[in-house]
């Protein structure tokens, strides 16, 4: 199943939405630009390696991506469901809490695989955290979603919670497939980050205050 676009509207223009796409954009082409030496050096530097952990790269890693379907697919799920949760937060701390969310999957992935010299990239953890609010928030709303089936491609408009709730667990049981595979392995998915951004989500959204506008809003929740 492939998210086209919610039907949630927003009250607010997604600043800092557009924001962070631009800049994962940005220094996606700065990566492309470099050699493969000088790319191969910035990712081990800036990536997340668990076996020597530097708490910057927990930050750093988040705006790095290791291809261009690896960046136009994480962009395209950040701009379906993060403009909602920015929306339901306010900008700042929609910020703080995108940032908290791929910390916490890097973390999850770091205590998984401490002894892993791979380093890992890409917003996918932070995008989870967001989806995972967007599922606390807005259960209700729909999501048109482009279905394949065997020769045939479909469309249908589907409850977000049986879209994302479908999606956390392929998570789940790719990475638990996935576990003894990586131990032999030298890359792949990183589930389990997504795993544990999706949970801190979901955790964050209702710790955090949300705008008075979304408190009132009772039809949306659970």
């Amino acid at each position: 199943m492939i998210p086209l676009r919610d039907t949630q509207r927003s009250s607010s223009a997604p600043v800092i939405t557009t924001l962070l796409i631009a800049v994962n954009v940005a220094v996606f082409f700065y990566e492309i630009s470099l050699d493969a030496f000088s790319r191969n050096h910035l990712i081990a530097a800036f990536g997340v390696i668990p076996d020597r952990l530097d708490p910057t790269t927990l930050l750093t890693s988040m705006f790095l991506h290791g291809g261009w379907f690896h960046l136009i697919g994480n962009m395209w799920f950040l701009w379906i469901f993060g403009d909602n949760v920015e929306d339901t937060l306010g900008h700042g701390r929609y910020l703080l809490f995108y940032l908290l969310c791929g910390v916490a999957a890097a973390l999850t992935h770091v205590l998984l695989n401490p002894y892993s010299r791979i380093p890992t990239i890409g917003a996918s953890g932070a995008i989870a955290g967001v989806m995972g609010a967007y599922l606390v928030k807005f259960p209700h709303a729909r999501i048109l979603t482009l279905i394949p089936i065997f020769i045939f491609i479909t469309m249908y408009e589907l409850p977000a919670s049986l879209v994302l709730v479908y999606w956390f667990i392929l998570q789940l049981f790719s990475g638990v497939g996935s576990v003894a595979y990586s131990q032999l392995s030298g890359g792949g998915v990183a589930w389990f980050a997504h795993i544990g951004g999706f949970i801190t989500g979901m955790l964050l959204i209702k710790i955090f205050r949300t705008r008075g506008l979304y408190q009132r809003r009772r039809d949306l929740h659970w």
